[in-house]
């Protein structure tokens, strides 16, 4: 099991672990680490590993069997042995990025107030697939409304209920396609705004910015038909 560092802070960007495996494939798995694994329409971080006589490129991130986290080296080369002590630090400029994009993506959600069905966070730019048989009438006014979000400067943070507790608030849930991992005993919410001004509350894994104004100005691309109920709105980032 490796615990999820990214999880606690998002903006760690360097801290040690211990090697508690390596995979058939020529991974490696850490009992505890800050890379995020690809997972929810978010890539895998990558970085590098320096330990006592090594070092090495990360490629990308994974999840492993059970509740393992498995780096993958960029290319083939000595791995460090179990029990080895290593630095890790991730690429953070791509990583910051991606948590811009990907609470941009909870925004869009906002102003778009419609099923979620599928969805991909980038560095430039992310998308949100909606159960929207027609597509929104004027595009500039939700991309006014979603800057307007983001300039509100609100503050997202996370909190956990229980398998019970999102079934008694089935509206927590936007995405139809994908649900939020179950039997852990509770599920992580990412909230954006306090008390009576909460701007939105969903389940969420990924890593996210702290205060919205870091997203900075978000522009609305493409619109486009995916399929009869389906419209796909990609949103960009500078």
């Amino acid at each position: 099991m490796t615990q999820p560092l990214f999880r606690d802070d998002a903006y760690c960007r360097s801290t040690t672990g211990t090697v508690t495996s390596l995979t058939e494939e020529g991974g490696i798995v850490l009992d505890a680490t800050i890379f995020y694994p690809t997972a929810g329409g978010q890539p895998g971080d990558s970085g590098q590993l320096t330990w006592d006589g090594g070092q090495m490129k990360i490629a990308t991130t994974i999840k492993g069997e059970g509740d393992d986290i498995v780096l993958v080296p960029a290319e083939p080369a000595p791995l460090p042995p179990v029990g080895t002590v290593v630095t890790q630090e991730i690429q953070w400029d791509r990583r910051y990025r991606l948590m811009r994009v990907h609470t941009a993506l909870h925004l869009l959600s906002v102003v778009i107030p419609l099923p979620v069905t599928g969805g991909s966070i980038g560095v430039d730019k992310g998308r949100l697939d909606f159960d929207m048989p027609e597509a929104p009438s004027d595009k500039e006014a939700l991309e006014a409304a979603l800057n307007d979000l983001i300039a509100g400067d609100h503050r997202v943070t996370d909190e956990y209920i229980t398998d019970a507790e999102l079934d008694a608030n089935p509206e927590l849930v936007k995405t139809m396609s994908v649900q939020p991992p179950r039997g852990s005993g509770r599920i992580r919410l990412v909230r954006i705004g306090e008390g009576e001004q909460t701007v939105d509350l969903q389940p969420c894994g990924g890593t996210n910015v702290a205060w919205t104004s870091e997203i900075g100005a978000v522009r609305i691309g493409k619109i486009e038909k995916k399929g009869a109920q389906n419209r796909r709105v990609s949103i960009h980032i500078e």
